[in-house]
């Protein structure tokens, strides 16, 4: 018997329904969802996704809000950089 999953992966469970460039996209997104991350805290990679938005370290239990998909947002990425970079700024100059 061949394998089902060769190209669809995780969207192999919809099979012919739905059309390719949908379970494509949903493909992407489930993979992040499921993929484990690094923990802000203990920096282990065991930080995975509890439910929409809530994340979970399965190392030392902490527990955080990020994004849907993701822990970290490329928006809140962004939005710390240039907090990091005045404080160090700051510091310097005094």
């Amino acid at each position: 018997m061949s394998k089902k999953t060769k190209k669809s992966g995780l969207s192999a469970k919809f099979g012919a329904r739905y059309g390719v460039s949908v379970k494509s996209r949903l493909k992407t997104v489930e993979m992040k969802a499921k993929k484990k991350y690094t923990c802000p805290k203990c920096s282990y990679t065991s930080v995975r996704r509890v439910s929409a938005g809530i994340w979970e370290c399965r190392h030392c239990g902490l527990k955080f809000t990020g994004g849907a998909y993701v822990p970290v947002t490329q928006m809140a990425g962004e939005a710390s950089m240039p907090v990091t970079l005045t404080v160090e700024e700051v510091s310097a100059n005094v």
